[in-house]
Order: structure tokens, then C-alpha cells, then sequence
């Protein structure tokens, strides 16, 4: 009798980022989406986080739990190593910076999916890169890997179902427009421009800002000084962005460095109109006027102008929201990120 079995492809992959933030948030959902392919078995090497763990449980994700700090944890380090070799995979997938460079080349395919411009030295060991946008792309080709070796997979976001939250959440004033923004508090986020653009409008609405970082404080300072702080909701990271982007009138991503920008495909997934600076992810994916407005970068007036013409002109607003739906369908869904992963690991194990 003939034995049909196929061996299932070993991914290990490897993250020594944060508890929270879009990298780390994507690394989550795509293991877990990737367990329930059955010609895959996937593992998990991570720093030890609850909310993490939880999901690769309920996945059935084997994980492996290091620190993965600086060079005076070389014992972590080794049994990191040792932990890998061990399982024996097919291929193993970094991201970013610090899980690249401690992992060494081996009897696998070394893969390295970048999310932003990082610096080419952690990455020449690999053997293939992974860039979530064109321009990634061609600045890892640029910077001189081969190109047969660099492709091109973007990321898709949480499609769980979510209803939208009680606009008054958060202490906000009934009726008053809802702006939204997300991401770490970082000075890259450009979130002060948007806060002195909300100062410029003449208008009740109120910001909910979710994520949090080193920039809290400054920006709570800076909110103090422009006169806002009633109409700033500093929310922390929140679990269910998708609720939120449902409630909000408009999403703002006011980035000077964003890579993909996964926001941008969050808010299209949940139609939610939206306004977002030319930094290089979101120029490469938004046609505006199309699928959402796009700004310069640290223009605080013109990032201004716009919150107001998509809050006076909602018709407007709403035809922009369905045409970034239809964007996210046609590119960035899961179905079609989840094929586009299995058949490049499919193509590099031949």
C-alpha cells in the first residue's frame, strides 16, 4: 500500500521584541493563522508574555520562552540555540533586529521578515528576506542581497468580528466627533503634530490615542499646553482595536517613519475613514483622494485642513472608507497573505 503522508513543514519562528506593539502583534497572528495549516507545523521562540501565550495555546503552538537580552545572557542565548537545533526545523523566520542577528545560519532556511528599514548588517547572514512593502523591497535589493532571494508579502490584520463600543466611553461628551490614532508613543509616530493639529480645529471632537512608550509623558505635557487635555483620551494599548476603529469618524496616522503601516490596513478592514502622512508605508499603499487622504510630513496645518474636510463632508469620508475595503480585500486579506506564506515555504523546501 502506498503511504500518501506528506512531513509536515517545520517554521520555527523568532521574536525578541516587546509584549506589545504591530510587529509583535502580527508575529502572534500569523503563527497562529499558519497552525491551522495542515502541511505546517509551527513553533514558537519569544520572550515570556501572558497575552501570548495564551493565543499559541489556544493554537496549539509549541513555545519556547527566552530572555533574549544583551551579550552578558549568552547562557540564555546557548539554550536558545540549542532549544532550535533541537526541533529541528525547516526553516526558521526572524523579526527584526535582535532575533535575526542571534540566530545563526544552520541546516534550515534562515528567513528574515522585515517590517521596516532596518539596518542591512543584522540580516546578510540570511537566506532569504521577507519585506512587507515594495519599498522595503527595494532598499534590502538596493543595499545588495539578491534580489531572486528578497519577495514581497504584506501583512492582513485581526478579522475577528468586532460591534462597535459606546461612543461615551472613554468619559467622552455625547455627540462630539471621535478621532482615532494608534500605535507606540514614540517621537517617530509623529503624534505631537496631531496634537497640535487638533488644536488648530475649531471643533468639540475628541482624540482616542491607544498605545503607550517613552513619549507619554511629553505628549500628555504638550496637550496640557495647547489647551486639549479634555479633549485627549490617553487609552494605553488596547485589545480590540478593531471595536475601536468601528466607533471612531476617522482614523489618523500622523507617522514620520511607519514601514507597512498595518493601521492603514486595520482602518481599511473596519472602514474607517482615513488621513495618514506620506511617510513611506502609507505613500506606497494609499492612492489619495481614493482610499483615504494623505498629508506632508509635520504639516500641521495641512493634516489640520483635512480633519476637517473629512468631519464637514462625511459623504466624502464614507466613499473613501468603502474604497479602502475593497483595497484591503482585493490585497491584504488573510486568505491571501496565508496562501502567499505557505507557497513561498513551500517554494524555498523543495
Amino acid at each position: 500500500m502506498t503511504n500518501n503522508s506528506i512531513t509536515p513543514i517545520k517554521v520555527a519562528h523568532v521574536l525578541a521584541g516587546a509584549n506589545q506593539g504591530g510587529a509583535e502583534n502580527f508575529y502572534t497572528r500569523l503563527v497562529c493563522e499558519l497552525a491551522a495549516e495542515k502541511e505546517f507545523v509551527q513553533y514558537a521562540f519569544t520572550r515570556a508574555h501572558k497575552i501570548r501565550q495564551h493565543a499559541f495555546a489556544a493554537a496549539n503552538v509549541e513555545m519556547h520562552a527566552f530572555k533574549f537580552g544583551s551579550l552578558v545572557h549568552f547562557i540564555d542565548h546557548y539554550k536558545y540555540r540549542k532549544a532550535l537545533k533541537s526541533i529541528k526545523p525547516d526553516i526558521v523566520m526572524t523579526y527584526m533586529n535582535r532575533a535575526t542577528s542571534l540566530t545563526p545560519a544552520g541546516d534550515y532556511k534562515l528567513v528574515a521578515r522585515l517590517g521596516h528599514y532596518y539596518d542591512i548588517k543584522y540580516y546578510k547572514h540570511c537566506d532569504y528576506w521577507v519585506g512587507i512593502t515594495k519599498g522595503i523591497c527595494d532598499y534590502l535589493i538596493n543595499s545588495g542581497l539578491p534580489a531572486h532571494r528578497v519577495v514581497h508579502i504584506p501583512n492582513f490584520v485581526n478579522e475577528t468580528a468586532s460591534e462597535s463600543i459606546a461612543r461615551e466611553s472613554f468619559s467622552t461628551p455625547a455627540g462630539v466627533p471621535i478621532l482615532f490614532a494608534l500605535g507606540r508613543l514614540h517621537t517617530h509616530k509623529g503624534f505631537d503634530i496631531l496634537l497640535k493639529a487638533l488644536a488648530k480645529i475649531d471643533t468639540d471632537a475628541v482624540l482616542w490615542l491607544a498605545g503607550d512608550g517613552p513619549e507619554k509623558e511629553s505628549l500628555q505635557q504638550l496637550a496640557n499646553q495647547l489647551g486639549i487635555t479634555e479633549r485627549v483620551r490617553f487609552l494605553g494599548w488596547q485589545s480590540d482595536v478593531n471595536a475601536l476603529m468601528q466607533t471612531a469618524d476617522l482614523f489618523i496616522c500622523p507617522s514620520r517613519h511607519e514601514g507597512l503601516g498595518s493601521i492603514i490596513i486595520e482602518a481599511w478592514f473596519n472602514k474607517c475613514p482615513m488621513i495618514a502622512t506620506a511617510s513611506q508605508g502609507p505613500s506606497e499603499l494609499i492612492t489619495d483622494q481614493k482610499n483615504g487622504l494623505v498629508t506632508p510630513i509635520d504639516d500641521v496645518t495641512a493634516l489640520a485642513s483635512a480633519i476637517k474636510t473629512l468631519l464637514a463632508n462625511p459623504n466624502q469620508a464614507k466613499q473613501l472608507a468603502e474604497h479602502g475595503y475593497l483595497e484591503y480585500q482585493q490585497k491584504y486579506s488573510r486568505d491571501r497573505i496565508i496562501e502567499q506564506y505557505k507557497d513561498f515555504f513551500k517554494l524555498i523546501t523543495q
